[in-house]
């Protein structure tokens, strides 16, 4: 593809509740367009954001990059950026160490080998390596923040190393290299895309946590010194209390339908501590469950922090939530008070990005949207096919072939003639002209004076 062509970029999320299909166009000056998005609902297949059904799971998508190939034809889509999440994500310590026999200057090839190493040599061996995040570097026992062009004899290199289960990542590419036929252009992890696009540059050099509150699913990222410095991803999400609500004799649409209208995580009573009924819903007995559900999920999430060796303090930039379970009323200023932090809702940065259809939500769409800017950023390959269209061929126009003219066979007045190499007919001779034929008189008349005017011949007067 020529350099100064646009790229399209095709991302696909697959999620527990919904997949979701993104096209953006990338400008040979890097600026990324978003020209639409699209959602297949999902259920059953995707469980705990990892893909239990391969087969129902590649119906659906096929279905996904067919809307996509519907807004680009005549093209065709030929590959796909991926996110990976699900339970099995977290981080996982690594420490590496390079000694060298002088002084050496550290450079961007000795810290490539450090992080080889410590993916390469991972104690982990039942799980996929995705990504090796430095923690911390320390030269000659010194913390250093920016180790390229120190000077030092060691370095050491405290990592995260996020993985997941090596299941986790083989259905996604059974689902698209085996099932679509497609090439897996590049697999981005959710928690770190969300976190380049959602969280500002100051929150991640101050201290922040991200909280993705999913279907099933609740991730919890802590960001620190610029870096990422833990990750953990929680087996619950909203969707826990859309089948707690089923309880009430409610089918699972009709509770989520109620979850969101009138579900509320702050208190069981509305209108002032009223009981209300609307619609059949009897809003203390519903929200009692959103309510008791709502406080386990932020007690896991509570732990986390804990379980990561930060406080609060630690951490001053507060809490940055996304996730379809961010929009539950009242659970974001209940998740704050039990953590003592402040809490924004996190929404794609509109700087990195700009939205061709009003009806793409910055927040709502967060998670495919910040696909699309990892996949940019990474020098993203073209990811549709132009078909190639056949010239028709022009036909060719057979001139028809006049047999040749046999030759005139010779006659005692006329020469043999040669054959002719001529493709035009050739025209008969024309017959000699015929003299004219006089009167009876005019010949008499003529035949008397031939008479009278021959002179007399001597052998007609000798004797007898």
């Amino acid at each position: 593809m020529h350099t100064n062509e646009p790229k399209t970029i095709i991302a696909v999320e697959i999620g527990s509740s919904k997949i979701r299909g993104a096209i953006g166009i990338q400008s040979p000056d890097g600026t990324l367009t978003v020209q639409a998005v699209e959602e297949e609902p999902m259920t059953d297949w995707v469980r705990y954001g990892a893909v239990s059904n391969v087969e129902e799971v590649a119906g659906l998508t096929t279905r996904i990059i067919r809307k996509i190939e519907n807004r680009i034809a005549p093209r065709k889509v030929k590959s796909v950026y991926l996110n990976i999440g699900g339970r099995s994500l977290c981080t996982l310590p690594r420490e590496v160490e390079q000694t060298f026999a002088d002084e050496t200057e550290i450079t961007a090839a000795i810290l490539r080998d450090l992080a080889k190493e410590a993916r390469d040599g991972s104690p982990y061996a039942d799980r996929d390596t995705l990504l090796v995040v430095p923690r911390q570097y320390v030269i000659d026992k010194v913390a250093v923040a920016v180790p390229k062009g120190t000077v030092g004899q060691t370095i050491r290199m405290a990592a995260n190393l996020v993985t997941c289960r090596p299941q986790t990542r083989r259905n996604l590419e059974r689902i698209f290299a085996d099932k679509l036929k497609l090439t897996v252009a590049g697999i981005k992890v959710r928690a770190m895309a969300l976190a380049e696009a959602v969280l500002q540059n100051e929150e991640k050099r101050l201290g922040c946590m991200l909280v993705d509150f999913g279907a099933e699913t609740t991730t919890v990222a802590i960001f620190k010194g610029g870096t990422l410095q833990f990750l953990s991803t929680l087996p619950m999400g909203s969707r826990l209390i859309t089948r707690d609500i089923q309880a009430l004799n409610y089918t699972e649409e009709r509770a989520e339908e109620l979850k969101r209208k009138v579900g509320s995580a702050a208190n069981p009573l509305i209108n002032n501590g009223s009981q209300a009924n609307v619609a059949g819903a009897d809003y203390t007995a519903l929200n009692n469950y959103v309510l008791h559900r709502a406080s386990e999920i932020i007690s896991n999430i509570k732990n986390q922090l804990k379980v990561s060796g930060f406080s609060a303090a630690d951490l001053p930039k507060g809490i940055v939530i996304v996730g379809g379970g961010a929009r539950l009323a009242g659970f974001n200023a209940r998740l704050s008070n039990a953590l003592t932090m402040n809490i924004r809702l996190g929404s794609v940065d509109g700087s990195l990005i700009r939205i061709a259809d009003g009806r793409i939500s910055p927040t709502d769409c967060a998670d495919i949207l910040s696909l699309l800017i990892a996949a940019a950023e990474g020098n993203a390959e073209e990811c549709t096919l132009r078909p190639v269209v056949e010239q028709p061929r022009r036909a060719e126009v057979e001139v028809p072939q006049t047999p040749p003219t046999p030759p005139t066979p010779p006659t005692p007045q006329q020469p043999a003639q040669k054959p002719q190499t001529q493709q035009t007919p050739q025209q008969p001779p024309e017959p000699p002209a015929k003299p004219k034929r006089g009167s009876f008189m005019d010949r008499l008349k003529q035949l008397a004076e031939s008479i009278m005017t021959e002179e007399p011949d001597d052998s007609d007067l000798r004797d007898d």
